[in-house]
């Protein structure tokens, strides 16, 4: 009855579906592998709101290299951790990081560099301001000075964010959309440590013009419906196969051919 199955066509209907099954039965184990990425990520940031600050040095190896240069990045299980360290700001070289939201309002980050003993430095976060009242996303804000002296720094270790974009020095500032630390370590005087500070404390106390950068989870749930979304289809791609060979062999077999006119006459008469 199913031997047509057999059949060039068939076994190339066959294949097909066997790889389309394949193919995303992959996507959801990709899927799945983003999903338990970012799972980990939210479980450090949950952990980070409690856990006691390490010093920087012990989540972040220092830079080798000269000037204009970047340090290794943080290893992926030390990000959203929290951190601490001793320093001085360079006020010299704030960066303005553009087109950041905050409370449905577009603003900037402001990063200074804190130049530590071993005359490295770290980018710091110290937070978000709002744009110039009346002035266009690109209207540079006045910027509350960086504290002198030592400045103890205690926040997040964060990573660099993916992707480029030009970075501008404009009346005295650098301008950037991302905070890519390979690119702006080029615009300054000294090795520059491959994750930054987010700051959550300073000593002395930050200036309260300073907006807290909000942290927000990753949508993990989302990837883990793409897993379910794309498990189901490949399931159904084989069931759908199956389907169709059984309404094939039943044609075949003459099963499902076109039913002869019901004589109601030779009903019997309800009583």
């Amino acid at each position: 009855m199913y031997r047509f199955l057999l059949t060039p066509r068939w076994l190339g209907y066959l294949a097909l579906t066997l790889v389309a099954a394949a193919v995303m039965v992959f996507l959801g184990n990709w899927q799945l592998d983003r999903y338990r990425g970012r799972t980990a990520i939210n479980e450090r940031i949950d952990a980070g709101a409690t856990m006691a600050p390490a010093p920087l040095r012990d989540a972040l190896p220092a830079p080798t290299g000269g000037p204009g240069t970047a340090g290794p990045a943080p290893a992926d299980r030390l990000t959203w951790t929290r951190v601490t360290t001793t320093g001085r700001y360079d006020s010299a070289n704030v960066v303005l990081v553009r087109g950041r939201t905050v409370d449905n309002k577009v603003g900037f980050e402001v990063l200074t560099p804190l130049v530590l003993a071993d005359g490295s430095a770290v980018l710091v976060d110290r937070g978000w301001i709002p744009p110039v009242p009346g002035g266009n996303a690109t209207t540079q804000p006045p910027v509350p000075a960086a504290p002198t002296g030592e400045v103890t720094v205690t926040g997040r270790l964060v990573a660099s964010e993916s992707g480029g974009g030009a970075v501008d020095r404009r009346d005295g500032k650098l301008e950037t959309r991302r905070i890519s630390i390979p690119r702006l370590a080029k615009q300054l005087p000294y090795a520059v440590s491959g994750g930054y500070v987010l700051l959550d404390q300073q000593t002395p106390a930050a200036d309260p013009a300073f907006q807290a950068v909000p942290i927000g989870h990753t949508n993990n749930w989302q990837n883990f419906g793409y897993v379910v979304q794309w498990w189901l289809f490949a399931g159904m791609s084989l069931v759908g196969y199956g389907w169709v060979a059984r309404r094939e062999a039943r044609r075949l077999a003459g099963l499902d051919g076109p039913r002869g006119p019901v004589d109601r006459a030779a009903e019997p008469a309800a009583t």
